[in-house]
């Protein structure tokens, strides 16, 4: 069974700075491509982030130039650091991971349980 643990949501000031971090864990597993996603009330969850396990990254628009993927292969996690949080950032962030084990060719997608990240004064 594959889990996926966030951590590190918060409240912060606007332009304040939050970092998130997503393990992902699993007997004989395999991981591929990492995300971050968010959804904010009442919109659809979309992506941040991505990670893949080559280390390329690619970033929405709303987070190019503030905030930064990163991944530790060795430990299945990877993190997103925030800065210059905005309000319009408020969001639940959901991490998800393309995994597989070492006795399936099958990849499947899993999904963190989400982490409150609110940015208000």
């Amino acid at each position: 069974q594959v889990q996926l643990v966030e951590s590190g949501g918060g409240l912060v000031q606007p332009g304040g700075s939050l970092r998130l971090s997503c393990a992902a864990s699993g007997r004989s597993l395999i991981v591929n491509d990492m995300y971050w996603y968010r959804q904010a009330p009442g919109k659809e969850r979309v992506m941040v982030a991505l990670v893949t396990n080559g280390g390329g990254t690619i970033y929405a628009d709303s987070a190019k130039g503030r905030f930064t993927i990163s991944r530790d292969n060795a430990r299945n996690t990877i993190y997103l650091q925030m800065n210059s949080l905005k309000s319009e950032d408020t969001a639940v962030y959901y991490c998800k991971a393309v995994c597989r084990t070492t006795h399936s060719s099958r990849w499947n997608d899993y999904w963190g349980q989400g982490t409150q990240v609110t940015v208000s004064s």
